[in-house]
């Protein structure tokens, strides 16, 4: 394959697989040979074992964070303070993109960008939709009610009124305080529906101040 080639083939892609590459008569050994030497040459980014970008100077669509972290560790939806400040409910800017996962947890470095993925058993790995972030690009994120309930459970000491006050949680509107009660009462975990008792309560308060 040549690097022409190549650019037919996967120059409107953010991401790309090797796998994608494989059809027709494509040796795997040559094929993983060219890989290595282009990555060596700075003209791809190899975000894992078999995972690549386009070099900046080469690349036509700008890869998503959020798509990144869905393709670096499957399965895993985006979820937690990330998810939260897409929705608006937190203030901060989120350097690390966080994602729950049902695989091994862990910070994974890239040229693109740093992803920390946090580990669910698998009943609680639910609550999150797939969505076009951006033209093309479709990601698996959680819901805001499954962001915060993420948060709350993955996080020692959450549930507790000074933890909620120190997130400055803010744009209730887009939170469903039912599905949130709802959710937490179906995780069986007496952690989460304190936490969900005291988030309504900063919910109400802030309507009572908007008022």
């Amino acid at each position: 394959m040549t690097w022409k080639e190549l650019l037919g083939t996967v120059g409107k892609e953010p991401v790309f697989s090797s796998a994608l590459l494989l059809a027709g008569r494509v040796s795997p050994e040559g094929l993983s040979q060219q890989l290595a030497r282009w990555t060596k040459t700075g003209k791809l980014i190899q975000l894992r074992r078999g995972l690549y970008a386009l070099a900046g100077a080469y690349r036509k669509v700008e890869p998503h964070p959020f798509l990144v972290a869905n393709q670096l560790r499957q399965p895993s939806y985006v979820s937690l303070q990330s998810a939260l400040a897409y929705y608006g409910m937190i203030p901060e800017y989120v350097p690390v993109v966080t994602s729950a996962t049902t695989q091994r947890p862990g910070l994974v470095e890239t040229p693109l960008g740093n992803f920390l993925y946090k580990h669910l058993k698998a009943p609680f790995f639910k609550g999150f939709r797939l969505l076009e972030i951006e033209a093309g690009q479709r990601i698996f994120l959680a819901s805001p009610e499954k962001s915060l309930l993420d948060l709350v459970y993955l996080t020692p000491g959450a549930d507790s009124r000074e933890y909620l006050e120190e997130l400055r949680l803010g744009n209730f509107p887009v939170l469903n305080m039912q599905t949130l009660r709802e959710m937490a009462h179906d995780s069986g975990s007496p952690k989460l529906r304190r936490a969900v008792e005291r988030i309504g309560e900063l919910a109400t308060a802030e309507e009572y101040q908007v008022l």
